[in-house]
């Protein structure tokens, strides 16, 4: 453990956590060279747990014999920087939460048959791009026994540093990757699809046949207009979650938490 301290925003090997966007990071060139950057304390050790690799710690001096402390044995030989608040702060573009960052390898992702393979319950996430619901639908998915995670490309990345830290570090515990293939495909892997919208022929969210179904995928759309119509038509079901008081819908990772919860399958 190298435990170095900086001066300057230039210092060698800091760039991880300044200069490089979070499409860099992600490298989709070379995605076993990817990195992402994960944000406080209780997070990163939810990561470092699910074995994840750390490459270097940024930490406020402060939480050296603070916060991260327990942090420390656990990163191996990476360096440590360390700084004022005010010179991290200038560094990263914004305040630490708890004053620790941690970027760490991405992981190579499993195909879409080896993350539904014993899954029952699992959600297709399609274009939903805002990183605080990609991050508070994952600790839905985690929290309410969804199997695992499927997104479509044009969605988010879960481990962009946001979506890490509203997740509170769920996107570590739930099994995902992208899913190239069109909705039907899950018909392969003995799934039905539910797709999640308001036209006519919704069913209510608690049909007694959703709930009959032995593995069942719930199919979630992007914020503002929701599911494409091409996604509804090609789901087994159309369900809605019945509303009052002339509210027509609720956000995309609320409705999430409510139809997880809902659609669980009986253990």
């Amino acid at each position: 453990m190298a435990v170095i301290e900086i001066n300057s925003l230039s210092h060698p090997g800091v760039e991880l956590f300044s200069s490089l966007t979070e499409a860099q990071l992600r490298n989709r060139l070379d995605p076993g060279r990817g990195i992402f950057i994960a944000e406080s304390p209780k997070v990163i050790h939810v990561a470092l747990q699910a074995g994840y690799q750390p490459l270097a710690l940024l930490c406020e001096a402060k939480h050296l014999q603070g916060d991260a402390s327990s942090l420390l044995p656990l990163c191996g030989d990476i360096p440590i920087y360390t700084g004022s608040r005010e010179l991290l702060s200038h560094l990263t573009g914004y305040t630490l939460t708890r004053g620790v960052l941690c970027a760490m390898r991405r992981p190579t992702l499993p195909s879409v048959e080896e993350v539904c393979r014993d899954a029952y319950r699992i959600v297709v996430i399609d274009g939903v791009v805002d990183s605080t619901n990609i991050g508070a639908i994952f600790r839905s998915a985690a929290a309410l026994g969804i199997d695992a995670v499927l997104l479509t490309p044009n969605s988010c990345d879960p481990l962009n540093r946001r979506s890490v830290r509203v997740s509170m570090g769920s996107v570590f515990l739930v099994p995902w990757t992208w899913m190239e293939q069109p909705l039907p495909s899950l018909h392969q892997l003995d799934f039905r699809t539910v797709a999640m919208a308001l036209t006519d022929q919704s069913i209510p969210i608690d049909h007694p046949a959703l709930q009959a179904e032995p593995r069942l995928a719930i199919v979630m759309g992007t914020e503002g207009d929701g599911l494409p119509h091409s996604t509804v038509a090609e789901a087994d079901y159309v369900a809605r979650i019945p509303m009052s008081h002339q509210v027509d819908s609720l956000n995309v990772a609320a409705a999430a938490a409510v139809a997880f919860w809902q659609l669980r399958y009986p253990r």
